[in-house]
């Protein structure tokens, strides 16, 4: 890494990440899941959520008192210094609620307009995933040191593992499952893991052929969109144009484009 300004963005990331996923951890009680069909439990995720948001904030403001914030529960102040932190404090907050470990804390740097750092946590994972633009993705975990994150050589389509989130909005949901119905039979299989951002690292990781969904928003792929892409991985929208709310669709290279092709004949991108 040889931007300063990049590494020092990467070192605040990884601190702000880590104390948010830390008091995440730490803080969820641990009958939450046993009151997971009353009002109370989501009161308290919504709490944990926006406490963790405002502990990254807040250590951003206090270092870089100039660079603008977009967050999930609400953070958005312009900035006067070139740099955007796009932040999901909380990516998985249904899997958080059940107990589940597959949630995670994302952090991302924008300088200009362009994500140049890219900080994903995965605290009951025991994962932290990373990478600065033109860098590659790294990620520390159950193994020695920190590891170089390379995406799976492409298989064909059939032999695809691909995973994808569907929208809390019912309507539309029913819609994203009839997609995946239609899929399933030109694939190895589907996974529905609950977290965007743990999604885009997974497929960095190997771990994943590919992954879509629709309805993201800017704060849930920032970060996870940077990791795939420096591990080697392709993503974008609907064809021709980058990931959005419309469309979010990630794969090795040889998966990207014929994943990509059927979205969009089957409409995957329309409620």
């Amino acid at each position: 890494m040889t931007d300063p300004l990049h590494k020092d963005l990467l070192e605040l990331a990884q601190e702000a990440a880590r104390r948010a996923g830390a008091l995440l951890r730490d803080g969820r009680p641990a009958d939450l899941a046993v009151a997971a069909t009353k009002s109370s439990p989501i009161d308290v995720v919504t709490e944990m959520d926006i406490a963790a948001e405002k502990l990254i904030t807040g250590l951003i403001a206090e270092r870089r008192p100039d660079d603008g914030i977009l967050g999930e529960e609400g953070a958005a102040t312009e900035g006067t210094s070139g740099v955007r932190w796009v932040i999901d404090p909380l990516d998985g907050t249904v899997n958080y609620l059940y107990g589940l470990p597959t949630w995670s804390v994302s952090i991302a740097a924008e300088q200009d307009g362009e994500t140049v750092v890219g900080v994903v946590t995965a605290p009951m994972r025991g994962e932290t995933f990373h990478a600065v633009l033109g860098g590659g993705a790294w990620a520390t975990g159950a193994w020695d040191g920190e590891r170089r994150l390379s995406c799976r050589p492409a298989p064909p389509l059939e032999q695809a593992l691909v995973s994808t989130g569907f929208n809390y909005v019912a309507e539309v949901r029913t819609h994203q499952a009839e997609v995946a119905q239609r899929l399933i039979p030109l694939l190895r299989d589907i996974r529905r893991g609950g977290s965007a951002a743990v999604d885009l690292c997974d497929l960095a990781a190997g771990r994943l052929d590919g992954y879509y969904e629709r309805g993201l928003h800017a704060w849930d792929l920032a970060a996870g969109d940077l990791i795939a892409r420096e591990a080697g991985a392709l993503t974008g929208g609907r064809p021709g144009e980058r990931p959005s709310g419309d469309l979010t669709v990630a794969g090795t290279p040889g998966v990207f484009e014929p994943l990509q092709r059927l979205l969009e004949d089957f409409g995957a991108w329309h409620d």
